[in-house]
């Protein structure tokens, strides 16, 4: 008698075709086990502030049509002519509708974008009077109280995406988010990658999902997978770049280019002769004096600005200090963008000082630039569909997941139970000394960086490894027979 007829197994059929030889199971290392277990939990307690921040990202996408259906006849206006009135002119009605606050900043109105007059009062905090102006008529069009040039609705919409209008205490949950967002995409890439078939299959079921499977946990997961797969790079950037202005990574990431002089270059304002001022990048809080009263000197500064190349829209900011010179920037956030920038000295006419865009250094421009593309400004409607896209992706991931863990849950009879059971513990005890000699300082050092990640990732060992701990020292439980007949 065969071997094949001992072992109760039907004989092959030399008529069949050829199928492809078994792949053998790969073992689970201790590291993808702890890649799981971290996934899951990330996944699991994680979620919610995701899930805040993708739908008020959502909701921040579409400012720029909500500003021109809510304040439209107030930010634009028709062309009505070759050449726009002097800016002096513009400032007097600007100055006579708003009699009140210090003149801090000038905005030329270009095509159709009105003429933006920026006020200055101290009992508004970081918040400032903008009155427009029709620059081709001298009509002001309305008047806003603003956020650093952001209307009162986008104003909203973004502390709403920052802090929850929380205040300090509402940006713990954003920075929560962005900090544990790569660990998600990353973990989740690895071990869909690891779970894949023969190599041919794998790149395939990474972009398209396996939906040969039948329906429950194994279709939910190839759909979470997928779509995480397609999403990763995307929901890394916007990691990345949230981070960037968060309350503490943000710090750090601020010390760090100081250190390496990759920050935004100063430009200097001081002129010769006294008294004489250091000053950085304007202010609108700050108190403009000397030439700022006259509105003319406007007018000289932004055709000496036109005459160094400081083309499109700009923003012209009175010296702060007497003796000082004027700064003009560029705002133009649009790719290709322009943020030159140029120091004057408003009774001669003069450029002091300068700082050209491309002169920046490499990470001071990858952060501006990926700054704006967070905001949905860069690449204009383009900017906004890839945002609303990356945020109504996670959000079915998310929902995806929490599905997994229900369709999970034990369904017998005597081990019901509503979620499913968290991976299995001790990948961590089982790494090699190596992977704790390398992965501890450095996870400690990211952790340091990012203290919204290394603080509830240290509570998290801490209170698994206790846990553990408790249950080894219970005694087993024997498990009763089913009664029989069932």
């Amino acid at each position: 008698m065969s071997v094949t007829e001992l072992s109760g197994e039907l004989p092959p059929d030399p008529t069949a075709p050829a199928t492809e030889p078994a792949r053998p199971a790969r073992r689970s290392s201790a590291l993808a086990a702890l890649l799981l277990r971290l996934h899951f939990y990330a996944g699991v307690l994680v979620a919610p502030f995701l899930v805040v921040a993708a739908l008020t990202g959502l909701a921040y996408t579409v400012t720029p049509q909500l500003d021109q259906v809510r304040y439209g006849d107030t930010l634009t206006t028709a062309r009505t002519g070759d050449q726009p009135r002097p800016l002096a002119e513009q400032i007097a009605a600007a100055r006579a509708t708003h009699p009140d606050g210090a003149l801090a900043a000038v905005q030329p109105g270009t095509d159709e974008r009105t003429t933006r007059v920026v006020f200055a009062q101290p009992e508004l905090g970081d918040r400032q009077h903008t009155v427009y102006v029709d620059p081709y008529t001298a009509r002001v069009t309305g008047q806003l109280t603003t956020w650093w040039g952001s209307t009162p609705a986008t104003t909203w919409l973004d502390d709403l995406h920052r802090n929850l209008h929380l205040g300090d205490l509402g940006r713990h949950y954003s920075e929560i988010a962005a900090s544990w967002l790569w660990v998600v995409a990353l973990g989740g890439l690895v071990l869909w990658w690891r779970r894949r078939g023969p190599a041919r299959r794998r790149l395939a079921h990474l972009f398209v999902p396996d939906l040969s499977a039948g329906r429950g946990v194994r279709r939910t997961r190839g759909w979470h997978a997928t779509t995480g797969v397609w999403l990763a790079v995307g929901l890394l950037f916007l990691s990345a770049t949230g981070l960037t202005w968060s309350r503490y990574a943000g710090a750090h990431f601020g010390e760090g280019l100081d250190a390496l002089r990759a920050g935004t270059p100063e430009i200097s304002t001081a002129l010769a002769g006294p008294p004489a001022g250091e000053g950085g990048p304007h202010q609108h809080g700050g108190t403009p004096t000397g030439a700022a009263a006259d509105p003319a000197t406007y007018d000289r500064v932004l055709a000496v600005a036109r005459d160094a190349g400081l083309s499109g829209p700009v923003e012209i900011a009175a010296a702060e200090q007497a003796g000082t010179a004027w700064l003009v920037a560029q705002i133009d956030n649009t790719w290709p963008v322009g943020y030159d920038r140029i120091a004057v000295d408003p009774a001669t006419g003069d450029v002091t000082a300068r700082s050209d865009f491309a002169d920046w250094p490499m990470l001071a421009k990858l952060s501006k630039l990926g700054v704006q593309a967070h905001m949905g400004q860069l690449l204009g409607p383009v900017n906004q569909i890839l945002l609303a896209a990356l945020a109504l992706g996670l959000l079915c991931v998310v929902v995806w997941g929490y599905r997994m863990w229900w369709q999970r849950r034990p369904t017998r009879a005597d081990r019901r139970a509503p979620l499913g059971a968290a991976p299995d513990r001790g990948g961590l005890r089982g790494l090699p000394r190596w992977a704790l000699l390398l992965g501890v300082p450095l996870t400690a050092a990211v952790g340091w960086a990012l203290p919204w990640f290394g603080g509830p990732l240290l509570g998290f060992l801490v209170i698994d490894l206790v846990v553990g701990a408790v249950r080894r020292r219970r005694p087993a439980v024997p498990v009763s027979p089913a009664p029989a007949g069932r």
